[in-house]
């Protein structure tokens, strides 16, 4: 479904993301996991191509269905964005634009990638505010952002980005901001609604509580680098690079603390 090669994103003299690549298969959940800095999010950014200056894609290819992204314009690609691959960014508190209400939100989404018109796109985003079970939907839609709950917004979120249900589903650090309860039910939502709706899914992490429950299969990124692919049950049961290895003794140490 997804295939990137030899990916390198340059901000000025630093690399931050070196010769990246790898597959994304249909209905597949991806983990890529990471300390904070090791370009985890720059990934998943290029994958949209939303780098913008002074970083740049300096080379490489994202084959999405055959399709080279690097290729398109951006009009094209204005058009893959929310209906082809979509994202969800790490904190849902600055996300939503707090002078529109959470309704227009989607219903913006919805008339853009697929033609509704505004009743048809409202019915819809009552539908997705619902699917992500948010009580009230009909109520709901005409609420601001402030006044959601830290939880309620991430649902909104991901309400937009599966509006227009996408093939790709890209999860930058989900639940950063939630305590450790809302942190769970938006996990068991995604699992939900990705055997519902059938998208495959990359969740860019730090945490290996949500690779162990989430991921089939991880990728770990070392300073731009993907130093270590395996399965999830492979790679914390036996570690192949140095790096893995410190990283899930880091959390023994945290454990054992």
């Amino acid at each position: 479904m997804l295939e990137v090669k030899n990916l390198s994103v340059n901000f000025k003299f630093v690399e931050a993301v070196r010769n990246v690549s790898f597959v994304l298969e249909n209905r597949e959940s991806l983990g890529i996991l990471g300390e904070s800095g090791s370009g985890k999010s720059t990934l998943a950014l290029a994958l949209l191509r939303l780098i913008t200056p002074p970083g740049k894609i300096i080379s490489g290819k994202i084959i999405l269905n055959g399709r080279d992204l690097m290729g398109v314009s951006d009009k094209e690609l204005m058009k893959i964005r929310g209906a082809k691959i979509s994202m969800i960014f790490q904190d849902p508190f600055t996300s939503l634009n707090p002078v529109f209400t959470i309704g227009d939100q989607i219903i913006e989404t919805l008339c853009l990638h697929q033609g509704l018109n505004r009743k048809q796109a409202r019915d819809k985003a009552v539908e997705m505010l619902d699917l992500v079970h948010i009580d009230n939907p009909d109520e709901r839609i005409n609420n601001y952002p402030h006044q959601f709950s830290g939880g309620m917004k991430q649902r909104a979120m991901i309400a937009m980005a599966l509006a227009c249900n996408p093939e790709i589903l890209i999860a930058d650090e989900p639940t950063t901001a939630l305590d450790t309860t809302i942190q769970k039910e938006i996990l068991d939502l995604f699992d939900e609604l990705k055997n519902k709706l059938g998208f495959s899914i990359i969740f860019i992490t730090h945490n290996f509580g949500i690779i162990r429950k989430m991921c089939s299969r991880v990728l770990v990124m070392q300073k731009g680098e993907i130093v270590e692919e395996a399965k999830t049950g492979d790679l914390f049961n036996n570690p192949k690079h140095p790096y893995t290895r410190e990283l899930i003794d880091s959390l023994k140490v945290l454990n054992a603390a």
